[in-house]
C-alpha cells in the first residue's frame, strides 16, 4: 500500500519546521493562528455531527461499548505496561508520546473504509467511530490528567481547562448552530475538508518549530526511533488480535467483529494532533511523533487485513452479496441500522449499506481521506 499523500504532507511540514522554524514574533503569530485553527476545527466537527444519528446509534450500545473499552481501557493499559521499556528502548519523551497515543479516540473514515472493503457492518463502524471521537473530547484529556500528570512533558491539570475552552466549547457551539449551518457545511464539505487538513498542518508546523527552537530533537537517535517502531508494531498487533478474538468470545458475528476490529484498533491523527498541541505546548513535537508513525502503520496493516477478510470463504461463497452473516449474530448486534440511512449514502439496513459500498471506492477513502478524521 502506498504512503498516504497527507502523511507525506505532514512529513513535509515537519521538514519545513526543521529548516525554517518560527521564532520570536513569527512564533507568536503561528501559535495564535494554531490556537484559532484548532478551535475552528472542533467547531466544524460539532457542526457536522448529526445528533439524530448519535441517538439512533445508542440502540446498539453493546457493540459501541466494546469499541470504547478497546479504545479507552485496553489501549491505555498496554501503554502503561510499556513503561517498563523506558529508558532502555524509549526515552521519557517518546514514552510520553506513546502513552498519549493510546489515549486518543478512534478513527472514523478509515474505519468505515476498511470495514466496507472487508464486507463488515458499515453502519456500526460509522457509529462506533463517531461515538469514539465525541467521547474522546472529554475522556482523552481526563485520562491524560490522570496518567500523564505534571510529568507529561509540560502537561498539567490546567490543560483540562484549556481543552474545555479550546475544544469542547467550540464543539458544542457547532452542535448548537447545526440547525442553521448544517446545510451549508454539507454543501461545502469538500472545501471545508481542506480547512481541516490545513489546520492540522499548521498545528504540526507550530509544534515542531517550538521543538526545534528548544533543541529537543537532539535527544532522539535513529536507534530510539527504530525501537519506537518495533514497540508500536507490537501494540498494533496485540490490539488487532484482541479486538478480533475478543469480539468472537463476546458472541459477535463476523460482520460486527470486522467493525469492532477496525474501529477498536486504530487511533485518530486528526483528533490527536490538536489535543497534543493544547496539552503539551512546546513539547508537542515529540508527543505527536509516535501518533504520526502509528497512524501510517495502522493504515498499511489494516488495508492488507481488510482485503484478506473480503476473501474469507463465508463471504466469497455468498450469492449476490446479500447473504451476510446476520443470521449468526446476536440480537441487536449484527443488524445495526442506526445511522445507516445517512451513512455513506448506504441507506437501509447494515447488510444493504455494506453491499452498496464499492470496495474500490472505499479503498480510495482509506488512502486519501483517512487522515481527515482518522
Amino acid at each position: 500500500m502506498p504512503a498516504d499523500p497527507y502523511i507525506l504532507l505532514l512529513l513535509g511540514t515537519v521538514g519545513l519546521a526543521a529548516l525554517f522554524p518560527a521564532s520570536g514574533t513569527a512564533a507568536d503569530v503561528a501559535s495564535g493562528a494554531s490556537t484559532a485553527a484548532i478551535a475552528f476545527l472542533f467547531f466544524l466537527y460539532g457542526a457536522r455531527l448529526s445528533t439524530r444519528e448519535a441517538v439512533d446509534g445508542l440502540k446498539h450500545w453493546r457493540l459501541h461499548g466494546t469499541v470504547l473499552i478497546c479504545t479507552f481501557v485496553a489501549f491505555p493499559l498496554l501503554g502503561l505496561a510499556a513503561r517498563g521499556l523506558e529508558p532502555v528502548f524509549l526515552t521519557h519523551d517518546l514514552y510520553t508520546g506513546l502513552l498519549f497515543l493510546t489515549l486518543v479516540p478512534s478513527t472514523i473514515q478509515s474505519s468505515i473504509a476498511f470495514t466496507s472493503i472487508a464486507r463488515g457492518n458499515v453502519p456500526a463502524a460509522i457509529c462506533a467511530g463517531s461515538f469514539s471521537s465525541l467521547a474522546g473530547i472529554v475522556i482523552t484529556p481526563l485520562l491524560a490528567a490522570v496518567l500523564l500528570g505534571n510529568g507529561g512533558g509540560g502537561f498539567s491539570a490546567d490543560s483540562v481547562v484549556r481543552i474545555v475552552l479550546q475544544l469542547l466549547v467550540p464543539f458544542m457551539a457547532g452542535q448548537l448552530l447545526r440547525p442553521w449551518i448544517g446545510a451549508f457545511i454539507t454543501r461545502h464539505k469538500k472545501v471545508l475538508g481542506y480547512v481541516d487538513r490545513g489546520s492540522i498542518l499548521l498545528v504540526v508546523y507550530t509544534a515542531f518549530s517550538e521543538g526545534m527552537v528548544q533543541g529537543i530533537w537532539q535527544q532522539v537517535s535513529a536507534v530510539r526511533l527504530a525501537g519506537l517502531l518495533v514497540v508500536e508494531a507490537l501494540l498494533l498487533g496485540v490490539m488487532l488480535v484482541l479486538t478480533w478474538y475478543g469480539a468472537k468470545a463476546l458472541g459477535f458475528g463476523r460482520e460486527d467483529r470486522i467493525a469492532i476490529q477496525f474501529a477498536g484498533s486504530k487511533k485518530s491523527l486528526a483528533s490527536g494532533l490538536p489535543m497534543a498541541g493544547v496539552l503539551f505546548g512546546a513539547h508537542a513535537s515529540l508527543a505527536v511523533l509516535p501518533l504520526m508513525l502509528f497512524h501510517q502503520m495502522q493504515l498499511m496493516v489494516c488495508a492488507v487485513i481488510a482485503k484478506r477478510r473480503a476473501r474469507d470463504p463465508e463471504v466469497t461463497g455468498e450469492s449476490g452479496g446479500s447473504g451476510g452473516s446476520g443470521s449468526n449474530q446476536p440480537s441487536g448486534a449484527g443488524r445495526t441500522t442506526g445511522a445507516g440511512g445517512t451513512a455513506a449514502g448506504a441507506g437501509g439496513s447494515g447488510g444493504s449499506a455494506r453491499s452498496r459500498v464499492s470496495p474500490a471506492a472505499t479503498s480510495r477513502i482509506a488512502v486519501g481521506t483517512g487522515t481527515r478524521s482518522g
